[in-house]
């Protein structure tokens, strides 16, 4: 494999494991970059990364760290495909039910739906009709998010901004709304304690449904969608001005609401609406006018008895991950300067 001038390749020879050697890297980036130059673009040469030192154990204990770190890495990516596995199961019915009315075009060839039990089947018409949104199951409300909605707000920071507040309340902006389960905690940012417990909006519930309110480039807008809950991101959290957080009036379940809300019929409304104003994004008016399918409450209830579990394990899965990366960061560095050690007969830790 070949690589550009702007990579340091590292050949690991006999006496150092690969897998070692990249957790080393992890773990003393903050220092390697001490190393950097350049203003523009920031460089290590290769001769400061050459002259880089790091403790080096004995080949079996490199393996035995790399081994541990490997294995709680492993599990962080095992639930991350579990849980894009999950929100496609979940995705796919919503579309099923709510998008191409599968249930709906069988009864209308004279079938019974697939996967469902007659029950289930049931709660379903067999006629089509039109809509401002297009064709829809006969009998279905059509309407805007502003009858559906009991909240959508925004929250707040100090003046100032946050960027030198390294602890207190996590606040979450835009760059942090990418879809359920998923949040980068290296985006991290705070309000005082005292300024969120002043705040009137802005705290998040579990189960809100997030949506990016501005931002991007002049003439477009790409919206981002997610939910918060159960504890993930974080048990305590609040959210800052270019941000939105919706909860329904009870006419939606959550879970409804986040799939109505990242649906391509909605992304695309939103991309229209978001787009057409002279600084790229939502307003609220431009959200509560948004339109959304209202299913009957029996069929919302079927729906919600099988997503919410889905919804459920990928908050759950994601939780498990944080706590699985926050206990490798923590046994990192003691690993590698040898104040842990899986050798009986291991020297004093590196100083």
């Amino acid at each position: 494999m070949a690589t550009s001038q702007d990579f340091v390749n590292w050949v690991c020879g006999p006496n150092i494991d690969p897998h070692f050697l990249k957790y080393v890297l992890l773990a003393e980036n903050e220092a390697l970059w001490r190393f950097a130059s350049g203003t523009t673009h920031q460089t290590i040469y290769y001769p400061e990364a050459k002259a880089f030192h790091v403790c080096l154990p004995p080949l079996p204990e490199q393996k035995a760290i790399a081994a541990v770190l490997g294995a709680l890495d492993d599990k962080i990516e095992l639930n991350r495909r579990m849980n894009a596995t999950l929100e496609k199961m979940a995705r796919a019915l919503f579309q099923s039910w709510f998008v191409d009315f599968d249930p709906v075009r069988a009864k209308l060839d004279g079938q019974q739906p697939v996967g469902l039990d007659m029950s289930t089947a049931a709660l379903f018409p067999e006629h089509l009709e039109d809509s401002p949104l297009g064709k829809k199951p006969k009998g279905w409300e059509v309407t805007t998010l502003e009858s559906v909605l009991a909240v959508l707000e925004t929250g707040g920071r100090p003046k100032g901004g946050v960027s030198g507040i390294t602890s207190g309340v996590p606040s979450i902006g835009a760059e942090s709304i990418v879809s359920v389960g998923v949040f980068d905690f290296g985006k991290t940012k705070f309000v005082p304690v005292e300024f969120y417990e002043g705040m009137k909006r802005g705290h998040i519930e579990s189960h809100d449904v997030l949506l990016y309110k501005d931002g991007g480039r002049p003439g477009e807008f790409e919206p981002h969608v997610s939910m918060f809950g159960d504890g993930f991101p974080f048990e305590e959290c609040s959210i800052n001005e270019h941000v939105y957080r919706l909860r329904s009036n009870g006419l939606l379940s959550q879970e409804y609401l986040y799939f109505w809300m990242s649906s391509e019929f909605a992304l695309a409304e939103m991309r229209i609406k978001g787009t057409g104003v002279a600084i790229p994004g939502l307003n609220s008016t431009a959200v509560r006018s948004l339109g959304v399918l209202v299913p009957p409450k029996p069929v919302m209830e079927a729906f919600t008895k099988q997503v919410a579990p889905l919804v459920t394990q990928i908050l759950s899965n994601a939780k498990q991950s944080r706590t699985l990366a926050i206990l490798r960061d923590t046994l990192l560095p003691k690993l590698l300067s040898g104040e842990l050690s899986f050798l009986p007969d291991r020297a004093t830790p590196c100083s």
